[in-house]
This record gives structure tokens, C-alpha cells and sequence, in this order.
């Protein structure tokens, strides 16, 4: 592969000190982004913005779908638009040089969904190192389905994957196309052996599955990797454990609920699927009326999320079920209006929501500058950009790495 031609992303001491202002906006404004509008029926900004509060109450439940994946352009009463400067700008970032990638052999993309093909295709494009790699590591592969988009003649591939299903399926795939490739079962959390000559690629693997990534690629020594982090919240404590001597100085600390606010933006969802998470987030708000009341505590009280076929029966059945589940009477209701408040709810908790929004792509973006800080502290020249559109995939940021 080419080397580039110049820098673009955020690298070298620019890192820092994005890292450092989002730290500081984040930090300042946690009050605002911290508190749950789906669990608090006031939140605590409202008091101190009451004309933004009533703004956003009075708007419609399709008027938040409709702002829902760009936040910073809703047009809403000051400090919103302030907000969302910040946020926007704190949290741009460019798209990185995107190289010609090889031409793919025939038939390569078969059984690949095409979204898929098209962020492979897109994450490979933007792999142009200095030096050519002589050996792919696919992390946490699946089938191996970017391993063997990567590969070129004179190069090798090992896949490492924990579901035995896929091993196989990847291994009579790459099998199929004549390919250097080994597929190997590895559960990534215990002892990997990792070697200087590997080059890993990691296209959204989970939370600590790509941290750990990380963390072994540079203790060996590898002399390049790229990783496109994905579900931040899928760790196994329950704060966050930051990488980089800035996020440990950071006083940000971040619980597992927090870490999944970057993943709140919804771009792929389809009508069907967004009328059974309106009706089901609906319903559940309702419950959240009547449990209030029933137990004479204005408090949010968590409750197990039931099987898609509980939304096709009658809204006091489900609150019932609910109900009996938490050891709650649920005596004469009027169903018909409590349903109705869990609707006027959601449209509530939905545009108050844009205001959490604003912080979602800051926070994701602090999340992998922590990566790619990390990287450079253990000797990368480090580079953090956009592989591909948002509209392909929200979690498009990708850390290159390089020795430096």
C-alpha cells in the first residue's frame, strides 16, 4: 500500500489538546448530560433553563425523531445553540486519506451484507502505511471477512475468533478463494500470542476486546495496527478504566451507562422496528406512572425488559406482568390514561433527550483520543480520523497507528 502523502485527523500533539478541551467541556457540562430524561420526570438543568425545558416539552415525539441524528442543528432557545457550537466543533474531525485498495478476487463479497462490504471496503481504503504489512491479524474476525479483504499476493492472514461456527465458515471460505489464512479459535481476553510481524486490524470490536487489543499489540511491538472501536460499554467493570496519563488525570468518571451514550444515535433503524421501541419505551413509561404511584415514591424503578410478543397484548396486562414481577397490586386503573401519559412521556423524554445528544459524538470522540494517547505514550505515531460517512456506519472514527 501507498504511503500517504500527508497527515489528516488529529495526530501528534493535537491529540492532547483536543482531548484536553473536550475534557474540559465535558467535565463542565456532566449535569447536563449525566441525568436520564427516561428516568427522572424533572431533570435537574430544567430548573436553571426553564425556557429551554418548556421548549423542548412542547414539541412532538416526531419533531425529536426528526432532530434526533443531528442534535446540534436543532434550532432551540439559547444555551442550546451555545451547546451545540461547542459540541460540533470540539467534536469534528477529518476523514483520513483514503488510497485506491487493491481490486477485490471474484466473488470475495459473497455471503457479506452489503452495509458491511461497504464499511470493509471503506476501513481498508484508509490502511496506507509507510511500511507494506506482511501479516494480517483479524481480531475478533467473525468469518474473516476483512482478513481476506486486506490480503495480497506475498502476504499472510490469521483470523482469530471465539465462536467455533464462524471459524469454520471463515476457514472454508478463505479455503474456497485459495488463501494463505488460518483461522484460529482464541477467546482474545486470555493469553494471545501476538508477534512484532502482525499487523491487527480490528473493524468494531467491543469494548474491552479491542482495549485489550491495544494493549498487547504494543507490548509486542507490532509496527503498525488500526482498530474502529465500538460499544464503549461493553466492559467488564463498572467504571471506566482510561488508558492515557491524560484520561487517568481526567476527574471525568465514567460508569458503564455513561459509556453507552455514544451509541444512543440510531441511523439504520426501520419504521417497523421504530414502532416497537416507541410502543415498548411508551408502555414502559406508563408503568413508570403507575409504579409511582403505587408505591408512593417519586422514584424511577428499574424493570426487566419483556419478550417483543408482550407488546401485542393489552397495555394492563403488560403493566400487570410488570406489577406482579416487582410484588406490586395493581388494583382499579384507568389503562387508557395511563397509556396515554406513557406516549406524552416519551415525546418528553425524547426531545429532552437532543440535549444529552449534543454530547454524544464529544464523548466518543474523548474515548478514542484516550486510545490513541495511549498508543502514542507507548511509542505510535498515532491518527485518529473518519474512515467512512456516518450514514454508513455512526461508529466511523478509526485510530491508525504507526511506530513512530
Amino acid at each position: 500500500m501507498p504511503a500517504r502523502d500527508a497527515d489528516s485527523g488529529l495526530t501528534g500533539e493535537r491529540l492532547l489538546a483536543r482531548f484536553l478541551a473536550l475534557d474540559a467541556f465535558l467535565t463542565e457540562h456532566q449535569g447536563l448530560w449525566r441525568p436520564r430524561p427516561f428516568t427522572h420526570l424533572q431533570l435537574p438543568w430544567e430548573a436553571q433553563h426553564p425556557a429551554l425545558a418548556q421548549w423542548l416539552r412542547r414539541r412532538s415525539l416526531a419533531q425529536a425523531e426528526s432532530s434526533h441524528n443531528l442534535p446540534t442543528a436543532l434550532q432551540a432557545p439559547a444555551p442550546f445553540p451555545q451547546w451545540a457550537e461547542l459540541a460540533a466543533r470540539l467534536s469534528a474531525v477529518d476523514k483520513l486519506p483514503s488510497g485506491v485498495l487493491h481490486a477485490p478476487s471474484s466473488r470475495l463479497n459473497v455471503d457479506v451484507p452489503g452495509r458491511k462490504w461497504q464499511q470493509i471496503e471503506a476501513f481498508g481504503s484508509a490502511l496506507q502505511f509507510a511500511e507494506r504489512p506482511t501479516h494480517w491479524l483479524d481480531w475478533c474476525a467473525g468469518k474473516g471477512h476483512l482478513g481476506r479483504r486486506l490480503l495480497q499476493p506475498g502476504q499472510h492472514l490469521t483470523c482469530l475468533e471465539y465462536d467455533p461456527a464462524l471459524i469454520a465458515a471463515g476457514q472454508a471460505l478463505s479455503a474456497h478463494h485459495h488463501l494463505p489464512a488460518t483461522h484460529r479459535w482464541q477467546d482474545v481476553m486470555a493469553d494471545v500470542a501476538i508477534n512484532p510481524e502482525h499487523t491487527p486490524v480490528a473493524l468494531h470490536a467491543c469494548g474491552d476486546l479491542h482495549v485489550r487489543l491495544l494493549q498487547l499489540a504494543s507490548a509486542a511491538g507490532c509496527k503498525h495496527l488500526a482498530v474502529a472501536p465500538c460499544c464503549y460499554n461493553r466492559i467488564a467493570s463498572e467504571q471506566y478504566q482510561a488508558l492515557s496519563a491524560a484520561a487517568r488525570a481526567s476527574a471525568l468518571r465514567l460508569s458503564r451507562e455513561d459509556l453507552g451514550l455514544p451509541l444512543s444515535e440510531t441511523v439504520t433503524a426501520g419504521a417497523r422496528v421504530r414502532l416497537q421501541r416507541d410502543t415498548s419505551m411508551a408502555r414502559r413509561l406508563g408503568f413508570d406512572q403507575l409504579q409511582r404511584q403505587l408505591r408512593g415514591r417519586d422514584e424511577y424503578l428499574p424493570t426487566p425488559s419483556l419478550p417483543s410478543e408482550w407488546l401485542h397484548r393489552s397495555f394492563a396486562d403488560y403493566c400487570q406482568h410488570l406489577a406482579t414481577l416487582k410484588g406490586l397490586s395493581t388494583g382499579a386503573q384507568d389503562w387508557a390514561a395511563l397509556e396515554q401519559h406513557g406516549w406524552q412521556r416519551l415525546a418528553h423524554v425524547r426531545n429532552l433527550e437532543l440535549v444529552r445528544g449534543l454530547f454524544r459524538r464529544p464523548l466518543e470522540v474523548w474515548l478514542v483520543l484516550d486510545r490513541a494517547l495511549f498508543l502514542q505514550e507507548n511509542g505510535y505515531k498515532a491518527q485518529v480520523g473518519l474512515f467512512c460517512e456516518t450514514t454508513l456506519t455512526p461508529r466511523n472514527l478509526m485510530v491508525l497507528a504507526e511506530r513512530d
